[in-house]
């Protein structure tokens, strides 16, 4: 059976979450810490008010990750 990529293994945080784990969940899996998500949501909200529709689409569809199966 394949590995997954870390688009396919993308869960929510439940440990470093501040509203719904989004960002917790993309640092986590990929190799660019939360703070940096949370701020380029941030610019994309308040420039183009694209992070909020970005941000709620993910929060709807990334499943939650388990209680403390991420390292």
């Amino acid at each position: 059976m394949p590995e997954k990529n870390w688009l396919q293994a993308l869960t929510r945080s439940t440990r470093d979450k501040w509203i719904g784990g989004i960002c917790g969940g993309l640092g986590e899996h990929t190799p660019i810490p939360a703070w940096s998500w949370r701020f380029l949501f941030a610019v994309l909200f308040l420039f183009w008010g694209t992070g909020l529709v970005l941000y709620l689409l993910l929060w709807i569809f990334v499943p939650r990750g388990a209680e403390g199966s991420a390292e």
